[in-house]
Order: structure tokens, then C-alpha cells, then sequence
């Protein structure tokens, strides 16, 4: 029987590096074709961080031929779009290099240790050929395995190097398959309820293994239980592990990739604790996102924006399980679990910009400045309000309902009600669902504090007083802070000012942030700005204050009876009657 070597059923595409100190990797996709003109399509952005990627800025060389080798004409028709004319073509073979410098969670790297690809980076795709198999392969040097989510095939030896195959069923499975391919991949598994659980290790550390599956089993039980169901029967985290401080995640279907630093502290409490939060994040996005998605990315458009307004539900309600999952499955104490959202809480009284933007309209700009500060006091995070606003959600309808329902109960019926009906959610269908679930109106956090810009203090402090517990405020720790409303960060080398509040003596005297800070009352600044502001409390003191590198003088002193940036606390009150004590005890699983 004689088979056509060249003929290719598939979109197949050929990974291989020769000069991993340049941080290239070269990439060749094999088409099928079935028109006069083909179309590759380049991803703007990637699932998973809604702003624009622009990865084809990453892209050299780009040409075209066809099987046996001859050059074809294209052009390019926007940024990350090319035409080729394929007529009389029975393959087409694209060929391109990649810049991979960048080591992030959702980047794509090379280096002499390893090659960590995010192919929704730097695989391009043929739109019509979306829904077909797709078949990638790696060449690699002896001894390396490859990390993925990806179903493996065979691996054959070509001279100094191994082709591993992997196959994915389309190519949203590839693109949000990322891999980590390297020769000291570190790799651990268990099974719980019939799903497969891998963690794999690439980077310096010592992990305790059996504390690690421990901590891992007790929160995913806990998070499989509460949804009543996975969408994956397995599931891959890969984890950087760097020798700096470093914390980013990114979450994908049946795997994540989590960037964490430094080596030596990952299994000490601080590090440890933000290895779990983050990894617990992560894992409930495969629910809450990848599956349970709002309509305006079901399906993902990869060419363009996604906009939604819904960010804190796909983030700020999964941000509230990252750290809630591990408390009351028994992984964090109280006293843990009470700093994380304590940090949350900080965050969303510091910024001003609640008074700006809503939650959900912050949820629509992230497309242009989400992941950044931005303009001082513009917007606020879909991540900190959105996990705010779900502790409130969940205390709304668990006192409604007398305990009896809850936030899980919304997320199950978006689970079994929409996600796995094949149907997105809208802003009226999550409302929906709340008052289903909690039996009266949400008229009043959804139309007041989702959907306008609001101090959340007032519903924060009832949703505390339904299980028993108290928000309190002490004022901050830093004199700058305390009575000049300005927050500095105080380095070696510069002292920067990050934060300036409104209305406060440092606006007043025309700081702004961005500005440094070189002397105070004529002593030049070595690290020690702090030390000075104690020193003088809240007398009026003088400034040397330099923006765009011009220097200026500013007198700054305290209003008497104001101060600013107040420190928030939580904690149980002392007089918690059975009702709340017993609603604190169905909450969280623990005994008043």
C-alpha cells in the first residue's frame, strides 16, 4: 500500500531551536489547503488576561511555500493577519521565528534548561481550520520530558535530538495547552474520585512532597464536592519556581502555570501560603472561566477584544474561593485565612478609585489598563472588589435563607445550568440566580455597589455581623501616611512616592505620585524617610521634591483632626449571639 508522505489530513505544526542563548525558537505549520487563498490568523490576546497581547510583535522571517519548497506570495492585512496564495497548493508550509525571552505565567521562553511555550503565544491558526486535530511537534535534546495538559504521543530519536508528538482536538485544546519541555523537571501525582492531579517542578527548590499532596487533596476534595462535578479528568500544575521574588498564575482548562519566588522560602509559612492561594485560585478557574463563561466569550474571539463586565464574577469570585476553599477545608488557620482577605480589604479602602469607577465598568476598561496602576485613582480591581463583593454575596444570601443556601449554590447552577448546557451567562442571568437562590431582591448591592462606583464599608460590616465578626480601623503605622496622606516607597536609592490621597496635605502641597523625595529639612534621603517622618511626627516639615527632573521645595504639614490611609482589621466580636455563632460555624466548618 502506498501513502502520500506529504499529504497532511491536519494542521501540524514543527517546534525546534538551534541558538537558545538568542531566545529564538523556530516554528513551521503544515496546512492542508482547500482554496485559492489561505488565511493565518496570529492571536492578539490569550484567555486568561484581558488585554491585548500583540504576540506577532514577537515574529521574524515570516514566509510561505508549498510542499516541495517554493516561495508563495502573500501580504500581511493587519497587524496579525497574513494572506497566501495557495492556489494549485496541496500543503502549505509557514515558517516564522519567535522571540521567547520572556519567563511569566503566560509567556513563552527558551533557554539552555528549557523551552516553556504557551502556544496560544506563538502557534497561529487557520480560522476555518479551528475546530479540526491538530498535531504539534518538538524537537528536543536527550533526557527531556514535557509537562502539559496535552496528550502525549510517540517520541522518536533524529540524530542528537528527540521528536516528541503531542495532539490536541482543536486548536483552543492547543492554545491553552501551555508545556514546560526540560531535563530537570521535577514531578509529583495523585488521583482523588477518579481525576488525575500532576505537579510538576521546574526550577531550583526542595518541595515536601507528601505536605504538598496533602495541603493539594484536602482543598481540590473540597472545591470537586462544592461544584458537584469536574469538567477535566485530568489536570497539570506547572510551576517555576524562581530564585527571585516573583507571583503570577495563569489558568487554562485542564492546567495552570504558576511563576513563584524565591526558591529557598517556597515551603516556608508566607511563600508556602501564597503557593496555595494561588494554586487553589487557579484550579477553581478550570470551573469558574474556562468553563463557566460570561456570553461575551462563549466562544473566545482570539482577533480582537472581549469585553465584559462581569470580571468579578470570573475573577473576583474565584479570588474569594482562593483563599475561602483553603480555610474551610481545614488547609489555612483563621489567622491565615484572616490576613488574606484582610490584604483584599486594604487594598479596596487605599484606592480612591472606587469612587471613580464601579467594579463592573473597571471590569469593561481592563482592556486598557488592567494590570497596571494607570491614571491615579481612575478604576478599581475586577480581583480585589470582585472578591469583596463575593464575601458580601455570600453573607447576603446565607442570611436570606437562614444558612441554608449560599454562593456555591450560585456557582453550581452556573455550572450544571449553563457551562455544561453549552450556554454563557449575562449580567441578568448571575442576578438572576442570586435572588433564586437567596429568595429576595439584589436590587441593592447589584444596582449601588456592582454597578456604581461605592465605598463598600457599609455592606462589608454586615456581611462581617452575620457570622459574628467586626471590622475595625488603627491608624497607619507611617507618619507620611498617618497625617500627610502620601505613601513612599523607601529604597536605598530613590524615595518614591506611590500613593497621594485626596484632599490631604500632600495634594495640597502639589505631590503628586511618581514625584521623589531627596531631602527633608535639608537632610538628604539614604533609605531613611521613614525614620525622619517619625522623627518629626506631625510637624511641618519641608521637602525637596523632584518630577521629570526638576528639583522643587514644598512645606507640608498636618491638618489637625485629619488623618489618612487607616490600617483594617477583622475580628470575631465578643458578644456574637448563637445566630451568628452558628452562622460562622456553616460558613467556614469551625467552632465559633
Amino acid at each position: 500500500m502506498y501513502i502520500c508522505m506529504h499529504f497532511v489530513p491536519y494542521m501540524k505544526y514543527v517546534v525546534s531551536y538551534s541558538t537558545h542563548h538568542q531566545h529564538f525558537i523556530d516554528i513551521e505549520i503544515i496546512i492542508p489547503v482547500s482554496g485559492d487563498r489561505t488565511t493565518v490568523q496570529s492571536a492578539a490576546w490569550r484567555p486568561g488576561r484581558y488585554e491585548l497581547g500583540n504576540f506577532t510583535k514577537n515574529v521574524r522571517k515570516w514566509s510561505a511555500f508549498d510542499e516541495s519548497g517554493k516561495a508563495l506570495d502573500f501580504c500581511k492585512l493587519n497587524k496579525d493577519t497574513w494572506v497566501v496564495e495557495t492556489k494549485g497548493v496541496r500543503d502549505l508550509h509557514v515558517k516564522y521565528s519567535y522571540y521567547a525571552a520572556d519567563l511569566n505565567a503566560g509567556s513563552t521562553f527558551v533557554d539552555d534548561k528549557q523551552l516553556y511555550m504557551n502556544p496560544v503565544n506563538c502557534c497561529m491558526y487557520v480560522p476555518e481550520l479551528m475546530g479540526q486535530p491538530l498535531q504539534l511537534e518538538i524537537l528536543l535534546p536527550e533526557h527531556y520530558r514535557i509537562a502539559t495538559a496535552m496528550k502525549k504521543g510517540q517520541t522518536k530519536q533524529e540524530g542528537k535530538l528527540y521528536r516528541h508528538v503531542l495532539h490536541a482536538v482543536n486548536f483552543e485544546e492547543l492554545g491553552d495547552s501551555p508545556l514546560i519541555a526540560s531535563a530537570t523537571l521535577k514531578h509529583n501525582a495523585f488521583v482523588m474520585d477518579g481525576i488525575e492531579f500532576n505537579l510538576w517542578i521546574q526550577g531550583e527548590c526542595k518541595p515536601d512532597w507528601a505536605k504538598m499532596i496533602n495541603d493539594f487533596f484536602i482543598f481540590i476534595n473540597d472545591m470537586v464536592l462544592m461544584m458537584k462535578g469536574s469538567p477535566i479528568k485530568e489536570y497539570h500544575f506547572l510551576f517555576h519556581i524562581l530564585p527571585y521574588k516573583y507571583h503570577h498564575g495563569v489558568e487554562h482548562l485542564a492546567s495552570t502555570v504558576i511563576v513563584m519566588g524565591p526558591s529557598y522560602n517556597l515551603m516556608k509559612d508566607e511563600l508556602y501560603n501564597d503557593f496555595l492561594g494561588i494554586s487553589c485560585h487557579e484550579l477553581f478557574h478550570s470551573w469558574n472561566i474556562k468553563t463557566i463563561r460570561p456570553v461575551e466569550m462563549h466562544p473566545y474571539d482570539y482577533t480582537k477584544e472581549n469585553y465584559s463586565r462581569l470580571g468579578y464574577v470570573y475573577e473576583g469570585i474565584t479570588t474569594y474561593y482562593g483563599d475561602y476553599l483553603l480555610f474551610r477545608s481545614g488547609v489555612f488557620s483563621e489567622f491565615e485565612y484572616i490576613k488574606a482577605i484582610q490584604r483584599e480589604v486594604q487594598k479596596h479602602f487605599d484606592n480612591y478609585g472606587r469612587f471613580n469607577l464601579s467594579v463592573a465598568d473597571s471590569s469593561f476598561d481592563t482592556w486598557l489598563d488592567g494590570y497596571v496602576a494607570g491614571i491615579p485613582y481612575r478604576k478599581v480591581s475586577i480581583y480585589t472588589e470582585g472578591s469583596i463583593i463575593a464575601f458580601i454575596t455570600d453573607m447576603f444570601i446565607r442570611k436570606h435563607t437562614n444558612n441554608k443556601n449560599s454562593l456555591d449554590d450560585v456557582m453550581r447552577l452556573l455550572y450544571h445550568e449553563y457551562a455544561l448546557k453549552g450556554k454563557g451567562y449575562s449580567e441578568a442571568d448571575f442576578k438572576k440566580l442570586v435572588e433564586e437562590v437567596s429568595g429576595t431582591s439584589y436590587d441593592d448591592i447589584f444596582n449601588n455597589y456592582i454597578n456604581k462606583p461605592a465605598d463598600f464599608e457599609k455592606p462589608f460590616r454586615e456581611a462581617l455581623g452575620h457570622i459574628g465578626m467586626m471590622l475595625h480601623t488603627s491608624p497607619a503605622k507611617r507618619n507620611c501616611e498617618r497625617y500627610w496622606g502620601m505613601k513612599v516607597q523607601d529604597d536605598k536609592v530613590l524615595q518614591k512616592v506611590t500613593a497621594v490621597a485626596p484632599g490631604s496635605p500632600a495634594e495640597l502641597a502639589g505631590i503628586c505620585p511618581n514625584d521623589e523625595i531627596a531631602l527633608i529639612n535639608g537632610h538628604q534621603l539614604k533609605g531613611n524617610f521613614h525614620d525622619w517622618c517619625t522623627y518629626y511626627g506631625d510637624d511641618e516639615v519641608r521637602l525637596s521634591i523632584i518630577s521629570d527632573q526638576i528639583r522643587r521645595e514644598v512645606h507640608i504639614a498636618s491638618i489637625p483632626g485629619k488623618e489618612f490611609f487607616p490600617l483594617y482589621h477583622m475580628t470575631k466580636t465578643r458578644s456574637a449571639n448563637l445566630e451568628q455563632q452558628a452562622a460562622y460555624r456553616l460558613w467556614c466548618n469551625r467552632e465559633y
